[in-house]
């Protein structure tokens, strides 16, 4: 039996005041400047187009709300800010 080793990639983009960790594949949490979680941007394909969604994770909990989905990494990553 043939396992299959999912990769995380690192982001794409480097913004600053922003940091990003691999989380899962297609998936990065992003964080501030003080450590602290601000929320995770995926990467899904749509059509064979990558596609980036945005959500916001709640101070101090494990909800969080979606933020919107963008056509570029940098877009989804700028909502941080």
């Amino acid at each position: 039996m043939m396992s299959t080793i999912a990769i995380r990639e690192p982001f794409p983009e480097q913004l600053p005041g922003l940091h990003f960790a691999a989380a899962a594949p297609d998936l990065w949490r992003v964080a501030g400047t003080d450590g602290s979680v601000l929320g995770h941007i995926r990467r899904r394909d749509v059509g064979g187009v990558a596609r980036f969604s945005a959500r916001r994770q709640l101070p101090g909990s494990l909800q969080g709300f979606e933020l919107g989905e963008f056509w570029s990494p940098r877009d989804a990553a700028e909502v941080f800010r």
